[in-house]
């Protein structure tokens, strides 16, 4: 593909986006929506996920994404829906669960792990297969600071998040010979529905927001625009790469003081 072949926009682009009624996985919706994406919208809760559908002009197929079989099954309708090809798919499902390992109990590190880190396993299995019949497509997954810094009471979302990494960097390797791009973001603190109880409490709040070398939290549509750049035909040439969206977190110290 040369410079000239690549779009400038998206409109002649399929994109599924899992959890696509969440805080970013919305805001990233409207993004490429604006930009003429053909978008097929999955997620568990029917009713947001059909008024988001209704406001973006995109199909709505409720999925539970923790299941490897429902996966499939909506990977194939987009493709279907988009002519035969995805090119791009996004897994913005995710929690936040924070417990140091002494009061973890295992059913709650096995649901971590599901919601994180398997979600994940199910879109780059069900999205490359289809990108690779295809000549190649854009997968972008969402990590999280906690992956490379140690935040205390982090540890099952610590390790479901760098088996998110992990997995992306394996699957760039494997997939960049077929036009298959695999990237992640990992943000910092972002307002959504998983940090409610950390927004909801002012201490909390301020603790973690002193931490952040840029002194506010992240906002979806913050990390929203860099799954969208993640996603660009035009970044054709990026991959394997983990893009922090943290304020700094994750590589500049904070100074003291306000």
């Amino acid at each position: 593909m040369t410079e000239n072949d690549i779009p400038t926009d998206f409109s002649e682009t399929t994109i599924v986006v899992l959890g696509a009624s969440g805080g970013i996985g919305s805001a990233l919706c409207r993004r490429l929506h604006r930009r003429g994406a053909k978008l097929v919208l999955a997620a568990r809760g029917e009713d947001r996920l059909n008024e988001l559908a209704e406001e973006v002009g995109g199909e709505s197929i409720p999925t539970d994404a923790t299941d490897p079989d429902a996966v499939e099954a909506l990977c194939e309708q987009a493709a279907e829906i988009g002519g035969g090809r995805i090119d791009g798919i996004v897994n913005s499902v995710g929690s936040v669960f924070l417990k140091p390992a002494h009061l973890t109990e295992p059913d709650d590190w096995r649901a971590v792990m599901s919601v994180n880190l398997d979600t994940a396993y199910h879109a780059v299995r069900s999205g490359a297969k289809r990108m690779i019949r295809s000549g190649g497509g854009s997968i972008v997954l969402i990590s999280s600071v906690a992956a490379r810094l140690g935040l205390i009471n982090h540890e099952a979302i610590a390790a479901a998040k760098g088996g998110v990494q992990g997995l992306m960097i394996a699957s760039a390797a494997s997939y960049a010979p077929k036009g298959v791009r695999v990237n992640c973001v990992a943000p910092g603190l972002t307002r959504t529905h998983a940090t409610e109880m950390i927004f909801g409490n002012e201490t909390s709040l301020n603790a973690s927001v002193a931490m952040h070398p840029i002194r506010r939290p992240g906002e979806p549509d913050d990390v929203a625009s860099a799954i969208e750049w993640l996603l660009d035909p035009t970044q054709s040439w990026v991959t394997g790469q983990v893009i922090g969206v943290d304020g700094g977190l994750g590589s500049v110290k904070a100074r003291g003081g306000a």
